[in-house]
C-alpha cells in the first residue's frame, strides 16, 4: 500500500468516527443529566514496530519517524457536571456534588442523575423520563402512601403531609471510568462491591442539565470536518500524482 494514501485514510476515519461522536453529543444538548462523550485517537505503530523489526533491515526509518497514522482509542465520557436549571416541580431533583440516583430498569439496576421523578400508578417513585423505578438508601423500591410527595429533602428524605415516607437513595462509584452508557442517560456499572452513599446533596425544584455545551460542540464538529476534508484531499491528490506517474512518466522514452 502506498504510504501517504495509508496515513490520509486513518485521517478520514478518525475523523468521521469524531463527527459521528460530537453529532451525538449536539442531539443530547437538552437531555437532562445526558453527559458528553469524547473521541480520543492513539497513534499508530508501524507494522515494523509492532513486530519488533530492525528498521534499518524491514523498513525505511524516515517513514518510521513519520509513524502509522492514528487509531481510534475508547470513547472517553466527560462526567463533570452540567448546570441546575430551576422548573419548580417539586419532584423535580438535581444532584449537587458527587453521586446518582440508583434506579430499577426492568430486571437490571442502573444509576443515573437524571431526578425528574413521577409517581406511577402503581405507587412507586418513578423516572418521568422511562418509568424505571426509583431506589432508596437500601437498594428498594420506594412505595408511596396516597395524597402525594410534599416535598423530597437535601438529603432524600421524601416528605408527605410533613412526615417522611422514605428516603432517595444517592450513591457513589470508586471509578467513574467503569462506568457504561446504557442510553436514556443511565449508567450500568460492575459491581464488585456494594456502593457508598454519596457526598452530594438533593436541591428540590431543579434538573441537571447537558454538559455538551452546544456551541463548543458545534466548533468542534466544524474543526472535525475541516480536517476531513483535508486528509480526503490529500488522498485525491496522491491518486492524481501517482495516476500522472504511471500514464505520463511511463511513456517517456
Amino acid at each position: 500500500m502506498i504510504y501517504g494514501l495509508y496515513l490520509s485514510a486513518t485521517g478520514v476515519l478518525a475523523n468521521s468516527y469524531r463527527q459521528d461522536v460530537i453529532a451525538n453529543n449536539l442531539a443530547n444538548a437538552e437531555t437532562v443529566g445526558f453527559k458528553r462523550d469524547l473521541a480520543v485517537f492513539q497513534e499508530q505503530r508501524t507494522e515494523a514496530s509492532l513486530r519488533g523489526l530492525s528498521p534499518a533491515i524491514h523498513s525505511n526509518r524516515v517513514l518510521e519517524g513519520i509513524g502509522g497514522g492514528i487509531k481510534v482509542a475508547p470513547t472517553f465520557v466527560d462526567h463533570s457536571h452540567g448546570e441546575l436549571e430551576q422548573t419548580g416541580n417539586p419532584l423535580d431533583v438535581a444532584i449537587q456534588g458527587s453521586g446518582y440516583f440508583r434506579v430499577q430498569d426492568q430486571n437490571e439496576t442502573r444509576l443515573t442523575r437524571d431526578g425528574r421523578f413521577t409517581v406511577n400508578g402503581q405507587g412507586y417513585l418513578a423516572l418521568a423520563g422511562g418509568g424505571q423505578m426509583v431506589l432508596d438508601d437500601k437498594g428498594s423500591p420506594i412505595k408511596l402512601p396516597p395524597g402525594g410527595v410534599s416535598s423530597i429533602e437535601r438529603d432524600g428524605a421524601v416528605n408527605q403531609n410533613g412526615q417522611m415516607v422514605a428516603r432517595v437513595g444517592l450513591f457513589d462509584v470508586p471509578q467513574d471510568a467503569k462506568l457504561t452508557k446504557r442510553g436514556d442517560a443511565m449508567f450500568a456499572y460492575a459491581q464488585t462491591k456494594p456502593l457508598r452513599p454519596a457526598d452530594g446533596v438533593l436541591r428540590s425544584g431543579f434538573v441537571e442539565r447537558s454538559n455538551a455545551e452546544p456551541t463548543n460542540e458545534l466548533t468542534a464538529l466544524l474543526d472535525a470536518q475541516r480536517q476531513l476534508e483535508a486528509n480526503a484531499n490529500l488522498i485525491r491528490y496522491q491518486d492524481q500524482t501517482l495516476g500522472r506517474l504511471v500514464n505520463d512518466v511511463g511513456k517517456i522514452g
